[in-house]
């Protein structure tokens, strides 16, 4: 079964420019025939640089939007007509806007959507202290909201989209503005629930690392169109070989020069580096680094996601692989 078909989907604005008795109306493109299909239980990244059309897409599939032509398939249901069904077997959590109530703790929160889904009162207490275990929620689960720390938060809130087994979860942003503890704690619960639980993952992200670690497959897309489809391990080859290094030393460097390595800043006791891993790999690379003075700090990244998806949709022969 797949959880998710788009059959040319479409979607257009009607916007008004100019003033008085001047104006006129101009049709913008926003989502311009997507046709996709994701299986059940697969974990798909949605990516593209933004006013790509991502949210317009999730809208739509949401049933928030009804789109302008092209049809859609979520979980069996059209997304616009039977929006209250599919609600009942959908989760929903964006980074930026919460679910939770802001005043009261996550447990009353918890009881709330208990109510909202018609869970049975014996099947939620299993269900709802097997999430306070997995997500380790005790320590805060009758802490207001608005006294959690971000990373806290997100963990209640996908805890609270799963409360009632949903078979398809969207998530928007879901690890924005954590740190790197934070953020790799919630790609590794949400790796668990799709892996032992079959929820279909929908995931929209600027993080390369939330996109490595959580996804198998990659859609991106651009001007409302799809510009690549295909493995997350086809993407990290052919895309996000790349990395940036940054090194500052104590005193003045050696000069040196590394295959497979271009230096994009320096100074006298720094300098950046992109280094392209398909010739020289980080591990062979830091080792000749060391030994030219003593590293005061060194950190290792990946390139913007935003240059990553620009060489993506630059390419003329980026891969076109359908699932």
């Amino acid at each position: 079964m797949n959880a998710v078909e788009l059959d040319q989907l479409k979607k257009t604005f009607q916007v008004k420019q100019g003033s008085g008795f001047k104006r006129s109306s101009k049709e913008i493109v926003a989502v311009d025939g997507i046709s996709l299909t994701v299986p059940a239980g697969q974990s798909v990244a949605f990516i593209g640089p933004n006013g790509a059309g991502k949210s317009t897409t999730i809208k739509m599939l949401t049933g928030i939007l009804r789109p302008s032509s092209g049809s859609a398939s979520v979980l069996g249901f059209n997304p616009w007509d039977q929006r209250s069904k599919l609600a009942f077997q959908m989760g929903v959590v964006f980074g930026q806007r919460s679910q939770l109530w802001y005043h009261l703790p996550p447990r009353d929160t918890f009881e709330l959507l208990a109510k909202v889904y018609e869970l049975p009162p014996a099947d939620y207490k299993i269900r709802r202290d097997m999430l306070i275990e997995r997500f380790k929620l005790s320590s805060f689960l009758n802490t207001p909201v608005r006294k959690l720390s971000l990373g806290q938060r997100m963990r209640a809130e996908i805890a609270a989209s799963l409360l009632h087994k949903p078979k398809l979860v969207f998530l928007d942003e879901p690890t924005i503005g954590l740190d790197v503890i934070a953020r790799q704690e919630l790609r590794d619960l949400i790796c668990e629930w799709n892996r032992d639980e079959g929820v279909t993952v929908f995931l929209t992200s600027h993080d390369a690392g939330d996109i490595e670690s959580v996804a198998e497959r990659v859609i991106v897309i651009n001007h409302g169109q799809v510009v690549l489809d295909g493995s997350v391990g086809e993407m990290r080859r052919d895309y996000l070989s790349a990395k940036l290094l940054t090194v500052a030393f104590h005193d003045r460097p050696a000069s040196f020069d590394v295959n497979g390595a271009k230096i994009i800043e320096r100074t006298d006791h720094s300098c950046k580096l992109e280094l392209d891993t398909s010739v020289s790999p980080v591990s062979v690379v830091v080792p000749q680094i060391m030994q030219l003075g003593e590293v005061a700090d060194i950190t290792i990244e990946d390139p913007p996601l935003e240059d990553v998806i620009a060489h993506i949709y630059s390419s003329k022969h980026s891969p076109q692989q359908r699932y």
